[in-house]
């Protein structure tokens, strides 16, 4: 349907505009041409279309995407700028002392 109304919709354009005018004599051929054309294009671009939908995964509708605890994981490195050698309760280094 979707092909079907495209082909009409240019065989109508190009039968007005091809003829050049009302004086002459309208271009069926053009037209039928024009429709055809049309037709298998939108056709093939559908069918392009609905070959190239994949469903997602079900598990990717678990859960709500949103990682809400605050607290650190084991497994994530982090930007801190504590060296890790250094523990947390541990007072910083003088300035410009070697951390190592």
């Amino acid at each position: 349907m979707f092909s079907a109304f495209w082909a009409v919709l240019a065989f109508f354009a190009v039968l007005i505009f091809a003829s050049g005018g009302s004086s002459r004599a309208p271009r069926f051929d053009l037209a039928f041409t024009g429709a055809g054309i049309a037709f298998i294009v939108t056709l093939v671009i559908a069918a392009m279309l609905s070959m190239s939908y994949k469903d997602n995964p079900d598990h990717l509708g678990k859960g709500s995407g949103v990682n809400l605890s605050s607290k650190k994981s084991s497994g994530h490195g982090g930007y801190s700028a504590r060296p890790e050698s250094q523990a947390p309760g541990t007072p910083d280094s003088a300035p410009g002392a070697d951390p190592r």
